[in-house]
């Protein structure tokens, strides 16, 4: 089978890797990348080769309205080259349009709901939309509701977390520790919205630290004085340190939801609402969703100050993550039947 794909994100490039790799077991995948967020530092690590479109998905809507025709042509062209059966991925406006243009079938997973332009672009071009039971949003006939989550890609059983990242790190088995994750408010679905400025992000760790140590992820530059604080670990390993963190406060939706998946107890810090998010939080236990800009931050620490109050926590939160894995199948098999059923 000869298969294209777009990796747009690091996310992406987490969630597609053990499809691509089977891929190329038995055929060949064409792997298109746009640089975001280290996302080819992924790709690199796993051992994938790709073909870089473009160095960045833009800052502002002029950047990404010109991004979006460059990309179009870029996918159009390889796609055209490489001949596949069939295009997979997230839900790329681009390769969407590639995809019709070229006239390959397109088959997507996607759970951001807030993604309204990529979503109406594929569910006009993609073949089939697989989308979590829980998501919002009715994208019509082409939408399969499945009961799993992205992060289950590659966070289900076959994930397994290495405790000897913790001596990298410094830290001692057993001991309590948090992870603060920043993002860039540049995505398309991010317009109009901002996290902490710099003082503010300063006295957030400040009081973090106050419980716990603390270690920031960010996806853009942090303060001089938070520096020290940064995550300083290979990509491909933040997986490892996320299980065995008693904390995660996140900006982003997708390290709050693959900590809860990790059985990790986290805390959503965005106003973007998602049916995943909302899953984990009722139904799980395992996140607190704050969308609140004002009080989100100050909530969160007050809630895990209250939490750390159990000596149970940790342990208690790896039950949940057996709870989600004997609920929810491994996505990877049902993806690749869907690809099998459009090609045959």
């Amino acid at each position: 089978m000869r298969v294209g794909i777009s990796i747009e994100h690091p996310a992406w490039a987490h969630q597609f890797k053990n499809i691509i790799k089977k891929v190329n077991t038995d055929g060949t995948a064409l792997v298109l990348a746009v640089d975001k967020d280290g996302d080819l530092d992924l790709l690199d690590s796993f051992g994938i080769e790709y073909v870089k479109l473009a160095d960045s998905t833009g800052k502002n809507v002029l950047e990404k309205g010109f991004l979006f025709i460059k990309l179009c042509v870029g996918y159009y062209r390889e796609i055209k080259r490489f001949k596949p059966d069939v295009l997979i991925g997230r839900a790329s406006p681009m390769m969407a349009v590639a995809a019709w243009l070229t006239g390959k079938p397109h088959i997507i997973f996607e759970d951001t709901e807030v993604s309204k332009f990529s979503l109406n672009i594929c569910k006009r071009f993609s073949k089939c939309i697989i989308t979590p039971e829980m998501f919002h949003t009715n994208l019509g006939n082409k939408q399969k509701r499945l009961p799993v989550y992205k992060e289950l890609f590659y966070l289900h059983r076959d994930f397994v977390p290495d405790i000897d990242i913790l001596q990298k790190l410094g830290i001692r088995a057993g001991t309590p520790f948090s992870i603060v994750r920043f993002v860039s408010w540049n995505a398309s679905h991010d317009v109009g919205m901002r996290g902490l400025p710099n003082m503010e992000k300063i006295r957030f760790i400040r009081r973090i630290e106050e419980l716990m140590p603390v270690y920031i992820s960010s996806e853009g530059e942090l303060p001089e004085e938070l520096e020290s604080y940064r995550l300083n670990i290979p990509y491909e390993m933040v997986h490892h340190v996320l299980y065995y963190a008693t904390f995660v406060f996140s900006e982003g939706a997708s390290m709050a939801s693959e900590a809860a998946i990790l059985g990790t107890y986290a805390f959503y810090l965005n106003q973007i609402a998602s049916g995943t998010t909302e899953e984990q939080e009722n139904k799980f236990h395992l996140l607190r969703v704050l969308h609140d800009p004002k009080t989100r931050y100050n909530e969160a620490i007050k809630e895990a100050t209250e939490l750390m109050k159990n000596p149970s926590l940790w342990e208690e939160g790896k039950e949940k993550r057996e709870e989600i894995l004997k609920e929810m199948p491994n996505p990877n098999e049902i993806f690749w039947q869907k690809m099998i059923e459009v090609v045959s």
